[in-house]
């Protein structure tokens, strides 16, 4: 298995710090591994509240399932073309517009969690298969220069920060 470690300076944005700070001082795959059982805890909390917002405006309990699921794939996404040596500029995704056409508020919470659950499975599958090599290569995406290493750290720093979310705002963890 691949010894991924805290992204260095340079390896991300500045912006993706508020991510890869939330799992900083932990074993990322270990992390990565342990999210989905959060899903569970979540469906008991949130049963028949899928659709609850905090606020006006806000997306509702299975759009932000949604919403990571769909990052998720962008950044793992990010990650293979990076580990596998593509070339060129990977383009970025627009979250609100992404979310729109996600029809997320058509399906059923449980629904929404089990996809979530399978791509975390294939996210983890792919981390653990890199060669040790892989996790230095980095490429552009969204104009911004990324590692493979450290998409790593933000996938789990990013479902870290929507479960506090869930927790704080939607009341449902």
């Amino acid at each position: 298995m691949p010894d991924f470690q805290p992204p260095a300076e340079g390896e991300h944005a500045p912006y993706y710090s508020t991510y890869t700070d939330l799992v900083r001082d932990d074993d990322v795959l270990a992390v990565l591994a342990a999210q989905p059982g959060d899903l569970d805890r979540l469906l008991e909390t949130a049963a028949g509240r899928g659709d609850h917002r905090y606020a006006e405006g806000k997306w509702s309990v299975k759009e932000v399932l949604g919403h990571v699921a769909d990052a998720e794939r962008v950044f793992v996404y990010r990650a293979l073309a990076f580990a596998r040596g593509g070339e060129g500029e990977i383009p970025g995704m627009e979250q609100d517009d992404w979310l729109a056409a996600g029809g997320f508020g058509a399906r059923s919470l449980d629904d929404v969690a089990a996809e979530l659950r399978a791509i975390r499975a294939s996210s983890l599958a792919f981390f653990r298969s890199l060669p040790e090599a892989a996790l230095e290569r980095r490429g552009v995406a969204s104009g911004v220069e990324f590692s493979v290493n450290a998409i790593a750290w933000i996938v789990a720093g990013h479902w870290r920060h929507h479960w506090r979310i869930l927790r704080e705002r939607y009341g449902v963890l």
